[in-house]
């Protein structure tokens, strides 16, 4: 599951993984929270459902998930960093739902749940850090425990969407492209747009997708520039790294006054990708 680059990318939980830390986590959900709500209602969660969160993180979409559902459904969630699990399980506790929360440590590629264990598998976020066979595994996972007519729901960031203004407006899709150049968690991030395929290919059928453009105009919240600014420095760190480009110099420091995203003419777009399918039903 991990590929080789991701510490290079920091904010690494105990998995290892790139971009996973709680800190970074917790304010980018903050950062977008009315898009993200917008992709999970995408997906269709019905009351009264049995839903798998699949890579939970610290639990941010929990109690969306569990309002969803109601007190006739149920929520489950799992997450292969163990901190990660332990505060999506606090999460659900305080939101005082009917029934107790069933979190688990856990990995995505080996589900612990038996077949046709729920009505949905939501994930969000996740396949992002998986190479093509772990996402073709995933996938089949996901297949597994979700019932004949269920819904299997996949959300994650498509790379080649985000720009940043003032400045050159390919800068960053044409750092991704650079660094996708090799296998690892650029290629990954720009694979998004291509979920549908892999659903499908899942055996999944219905398969439809939606991408929600996340855009933020200067002046920014706090909330905005606490995550953009060091998601920025992080990249202009790698692409720095890489060869002398001064492009890149204005990104380096989060805190400082003259960021791009402090100009009165800032700007950073993203797209967040769900793409949902149905288990198919048998034939009787």
């Amino acid at each position: 599951m991990l590929t080789t680059d991701h510490s290079s990318w920091g904010y690494t939980a105990s998995t290892g993984l790139g971009f996973t830390h709680e800190d970074i986590v917790d304010a980018h959900f903050e950062a977008c929270a009315g898009p993200y709500r917008a992709t999970l209602d995408a997906a269709g969660i019905r009351a009264g459902w049995r839903v798998l969160d699949a890579g939970c993180g610290t639990g941010a979409f929990l109690p969306w998930l569990a309002d969803a559902v109601g007190p006739e459904g149920r929520v489950f969630a799992l997450d292969l960093a163990e901190e990660n699990a332990e505060r999506a399980a606090a999460r659900m506790r305080a939101h005082d739902t009917p029934w107790e929360p069933d979190v688990r440590q856990g990995d995505i590629l080996r589900l612990p749940y038996p077949d046709d264990s729920f009505d949905a598998v939501w994930c969000a976020n996740t396949t992002q850090y998986l190479g093509d066979e772990e996402l073709a595994r995933a996938l089949a996972e996901f297949r597994r425990v979700v019932r004949p007519g269920g819904t299997v729901a996949v959300k994650d960031l498509d790379a080649a969407l985000i720009t940043v203004r003032p400045g050159d407006p390919f800068q960053f899709t044409d750092f991704f492209r650079e660094a996708a150049a090799t296998p690892g968690y650029a290629r990954q991030l720009l694979r998004t747009g291509e979920l549908y395929r892999w659903l499908a290919e899942a055996g999944l059928t219905g398969v439809r997708q939606h991408t929600v453009l996340i855009e933020h105009f200067a002046p920014m919240s706090e909330a905005v520039l606490r995550f953009y600014t060091r998601a920025c420095a992080r990249v202009a760190g790698m692409a720095a790294a890489a060869g002398p480009d001064g492009a890149w110099r204005a990104f380096l420091d989060p805190d400082d006054p003259a960021h791009p995203l402090r100009d009165p003419r800032g700007y950073i777009r993203e797209g967040n990708t769900v793409t949902v399918g149905s288990v198919p039903v048998q034939p009787s």
